[in-house]
This record gives C-alpha cells, sequence and structure tokens, in this order.
C-alpha cells in the first residue's frame, strides 16, 4: 500500500503523478481487467441508468466498455455528469457515442442539449482510495454534493487502478464512501467490508 505525506493535496498530486506515469500500453491492459470485473458487477447490480465520467489525467477509460454494456440491454441509458459553475451537486445528462459534447472548465467533455437523468449507479472515479471505501478525489467535493443529495441516493462504485490504494484517505467530516471499489483485481470494497 502506497504511504503519503497526510496532507491531501500533496497526496492527490503524488497519485495522479503515478497514474499519469503509466505507460499507455499498461493503462490499456489494466483498464481491461477492471472493465471485466465491473462486467460481472453491473451483472449484479443490474442498473438501467449508469452515470460515469468521462477518463481524465490517465483515468481508466471504459467508454468502450460502457458502450458495449449499454448495446447489450434494452433500456440501458449511459449519463455523463455537468459540473456547474458554483459549488453543488453534478447534473447527469444521457449520453451515446456522437452526441455533441462541449468542453467545460476543466477541460472535460460534456454532453450538450441531452436530457437529464436519474442514475441507478455511479461510477466514480479515485485518484485514492482506502479499505473503508473512502476515497481521494480532485478536491472539489462535487461527488460528495452529488451523492448526498440524490434522491433516490444511487450506488456509488469506485472505478481506478490499484496504485490508488492508500492505508488510510483520513477522511474529512462531510467525505461519504463508496458502497463498491473495483480495480484490475476485482471488487476490492464492498457493502461488508464497510
Amino acid at each position: 500500500m502506497t504511504r503519503l505525506n497526510p496532507d491531501r493535496k500533496a497526496r492527490r498530486a503524488a497519485l495522479i503523478a503515478e497514474r499519469e506515469a503509466l505507460s499507455p500500453l499498461s493503462r490499456i491492459h489494466l483498464t481491461a481487467e477492471l472493465a471485466a470485473h465491473l462486467g460481472e458487477l453491473l451483472d449484479r447490480l443490474n442498473p438501467q441508468t449508469l452515470g460515469f465520467c468521462w477518463p481524465f489525467r490517465g483515468e481508466p477509460d471504459l467508454r468502450e466498455f460502457l458502450s458495449l454494456w449499454r448495446a447489450q440491454g434494452p433500456g440501458r441509458l449511459l449519463a455523463l455528469p455537468i459540473v456547474p459553475e458554483t459549488p453543488g451537486p453534478l447534473a447527469f445528462h444521457t449520453w451515446r457515442p456522437g452526441d455533441p459534447m462541449v468542453t467545460d472548465r476543466f477541460g472535460i467533455p460534456a454532453p450538450q442539449g441531452t436530457p437529464q437523468a436519474a442514475p441507478d449507479v455511479v461510477l466514480v472515479p479515485v485518484n485514492g482510495f482506502d479499505a473503508r471505501g473512502y476515497r481521494i478525489g480532485y478536491g472539489g467535493g462535487f461527488f460528495d454534493r452529488t451523492l448526498a443529495a440524490l434522491r433516490p441516493a444511487p450506488i456509488a462504485v469506485g472505478v481506478g487502478f490499484e496504485i490508488a490504494r492508500v492505508d488510510d484517505v483520513l477522511p474529512e467530516p462531510h467525505d461519504l464512501p463508496l458502497d463498491w471499489m473495483v480495480t484490475e483485481v476485482g471488487v476490492v470494497v464492498s457493502p461488508a467490508a464497510c
């Protein structure tokens, strides 16, 4: 397990740098392994609307896998978040390959002009995670606000590479744990472990 300075900003920077240092081939291989485990979990959870994030800064690129998942079940929808201009919950909008996109202030593509959607399950990217399901994100608190605000609350599934595992995230009082965590080695956090 990675042991880092308890300062979250420094921890975040170190974890992102380690992930970005992976070779493109390694990232593709690790993502394929992660996707296989994620597919098994999605079969179990059986969502109709699945929220996910556009890959950013070397995160697993699950777009092709998720597009296949959507195509294999009638009525399945994929949804991407739109980041609000002021701190608040994310708004998820439906997405299919080829839909019009705009780049947000963080440089991340977001759907343009598609309907808003309420995900049953949200795939949450992690920069770091621990065995209790707490994560280190990008520091904006968007996912914590979103998961606290959405009703009914979606199931939160963290997705990331095993190199993001840390002994203890040292969560802050507002941090919410993930329900599940999936890496290339399998489901590494589940409700029974929390």
